[in-house]
């Protein structure tokens, strides 16, 4: 018995725990105080209808609707027990018969003069009321006035986002993070050492203003960094906020301008108030350029709203003072076009240029975004930084990435050198497409270009080492590629490199001719590049001796910015642009003439290149390097000078 009540006291807990666990101390069961009830219009409008449904439902089962005819045979014959007379309805209540419930009935009043008589002769009680219209009235109108505000509400909230709605339009949008919030600190930044010893000073500021005061220095108000697109400007700001453990606004330019006017103006006031009520801090501003653009430049002209939001920002820059702690941190790549007013003294005091790294740069930067990644024992960071010239600390990022994904599309458990190198081939040329069908002729022709290319960077002395051919293609018009990679950065061309630059890609046109008689449409990109080349040359770089030492082009173009945007106002005479025209041919012809010459004296060695990557498609490597060799040897045997 007692192993009885053991089994049913412990059924009885059970029972009552699986009871308990269905309430809020269920670790499963969300507590009903922090749910969050979401409130359609559909539910109010389905209340009304159950409402009115009910109502005229249960009205319809107590009161009985007859006729007055037949209210006035039920009163002659005894049956009423009482009457309530209205204005418009009299309304009656029937006498119990046989254990039946006494039932209502409702009929419409007709001037009867002989009704109360008959009423007192059957001594049917009775009586009488005035309709209140008035209050009727009322309800009739304040009922839909009411639903219609209440939906309009409804309506403006959902299509303003709620907390960012039409009240709220002249709020800066702002993304605030507090003091611990950002987790970026200048050990993540790398490859930008003088930026970021520029921006340590403004950390410095931060935390000791009065170090800086102290001789009557001035903090200064506002840094503007100004770099290609992916060289590290937010990272640098959300640096200098993590390292001076202050809050950190942050807002793009774009985010002030809107079709209101005003709204931009109220929301740079916002803005700023914000700050100085968490002072110390930090703002920043990126995009500067879609909101400090200089005015004037508008087209259509006269006084538009992003002018009156930039009037405002340099109004509160004026106005705020730096001994609160409040300093501004802007980027853009489009410095040109910014306002002079925003780029004075007292503004915006500083400018941090912030360029492409270097290879020392490069490599440190990989180092940082490799932290996380399994690598193999074969790669070697200082080699993927020396071919990786011109990439920006987001390219690197990006080449980390494609590496880790490629090795985890083959099943690799290491991102081995092999990975590496395939990323930056799809990143540099483009995916590649194996799958492509080419007829062998045109297998054949593009062979022969990327030789031809291949071969001229060997023959001249001045040009960067070729590293990989092949004719598989790749991205969307690309059906071969012949890769360079300088064994340094450069900064400066000469005139001789610059010519050595023209022939190589001319190289691939050249080869077509010599071996085939006839050109196809394939080297249509070099022929815009080498253009390219002579027109700077000419137009640009003053490398002419027929023009002499000018230049011809007035750019305005951001130089962290190829747009390839120009003045199209000409500053020189039709006898001056046609000896342009005349010096652009002949460089292009006398490069074409030594491309030439080149070639046929090496066919042999270019028939030699082309076969064997028409054999294997690719050549890249140790392989590249030894037919590199014997081109050089053969070269130096003969005493041929390129």
């Amino acid at each position: 018995m007692a192993a009885k009540r053991n089994e049913d006291s412990s059924l009885m807990d059970k029972i009552v725990n699986r009871i308990k666990g269905s309430g809020k101390d269920s670790p499963n069961q969300v507590d009903p105080a922090q749910k969050r009830m979401r409130f359609s219009i559909w539910y109010f409008v389905a209340a009304l209808f159950m409402f009115f449904w009910f109502q005229s439902y249960t009205g319809v089962q107590q009161t009985e609707k007859i006729s007055y005819s037949e209210f006035k045979q039920w009163a002659r014959e005894g049956k009423v027990e009482s009457l309530v007379v209205g204005p418009e309805h009299i309304t009656g209540k029937l006498k119990a018969e046989d254990g039946k419930p006494a039932r209502t009935f409702v009929t419409v009043r007709i001037e009867d003069p002989e009704l109360v008589g008959q009423l007192e002769q059957k001594g049917i009680e009775f009586s009488g009321y005035v309709e209140n219209k008035w209050l009727g009235t009322m309800v009739s109108w304040l009922l839909p006035l009411g639903l219609f505000v209440f939906v309009w509400f409804f309506l403006m909230k959902r299509i303003s986002g709620g907390a960012q709605g039409v009240l709220s339009l002249s709020k800066a949008r702002v993304k605030i993070y507090g003091e611990k919030d950002v987790k970026v600190t200048f050990a993540d930044v790398a490859g930008i050492d003088e930026a970021k010893g520029e921006l340590e000073e403004v950390v410095e500021f931060l935390k000791d203003p009065e170090k800086s005061q102290r001789l009557g220095g001035r903090i200064p108000k506002g840094v503007l960094l100004v770099g290609a697109p992916g060289t590290g400007k937010t990272l640098l700001a959300r640096a200098v906020a993590g390292e001076a453990g202050v809050m950190f606004f942050s807002m793009s330019g774009s985010e002030f301008v809107e079709m209101i006017v005003g709204v931009g103006a109220a929301r740079i006031r916002d803005l700023f108030k914000q700050a100085r009520e968490h002072a110390p801090c930090i703002i920043f501003l990126d995009e500067m350029d879609a909101l400090g653009k200089a005015r004037g430049l508008n087209p259509m002209g006269g006084h538009d709203e992003r002018e009156q939001t930039l009037n405002q920002l340099l109004v509160e820059m004026d106005g705020f003072d730096t001994r609160a702690g409040v300093i501004i941190l802007a980027a853009t790549n489009r410095p040109d076009i910014l306002d002079p007013a925003l780029l004075r003294p007292g503004r915006f005091d500083r400018h941090v240029a912030i360029d492409k790294p270097d290879i020392r740069g490069r490599e440190a930067i990989l180092k940082i975004h490799a932290k996380d990644v399994t690598l193999s024992s074969d790669v070697d960071l200082k080699k993927i930084a020396a071919m990786t010239p011109g990439f920006a600390g987001a390219d690197l990022a990006n080449l980390i990435n494609e590496a880790a994904l490629t090795a985890a599309r083959r099943g690799a458990d290491e991102v081995s050198m092999a990975h590496f190198q395939e990323a930056a081939d799809r990143i540099m040329g483009g995916l590649e497409k194996r799958n492509r069908i080419m007829s062998q002729k045109e297998k054949e022709i593009v062979a022969y270009h990327e030789s031809g290319h291949a071969l001229v960077a060997m023959l001249l002395p001045g040009t960067d080492p070729v590293s990989k051919i092949s004719i598989i293609p790749r991205g969307i018009g690309a059906l071969g590629y012949t890769q360079q990679l300088p064994t340094e950065d450069r900064y400066l061309m000469t005139r001789d490199e610059l010519l050595d630059r023209l022939q190589v890609l001319l190289g691939g046109r050249v080869a077509e001719e010599v071996i085939f008689g006839d050109i196809s449409t394939g080297a249509q990109n070099d022929l815009q590049r080498a253009s390219d080349i002579a027109r700077t040359m000419v137009m640009e770089y003053g490398m002419s001796e027929r023009l002499g030492l000018l230049t011809y082009t007035h750019s305005p173009q951001s130089r962290y910015l190829d747009l390839g945007l120009g003045s199209n106002e000409r500053e020189y005479s039709e006898r001056t642009a046609q000896d342009i025209d005349e010096e652009k041919s002949r460089i292009m012809d006398e490069a074409h003439q030594k491309v030439l010459l080149k070639l046929k004296n090496y066919r042999d060695s270019l028939e030699k290149l082309a076969k064997t990557l028409l054999e294997k498609e690719t050549i890249d490597g140790d392989e590249v390097k030894q037919f590199a060799e014997e081109v050089r040897v053969r070269t130096s045997a003969a005493g041929e000078k390129p």
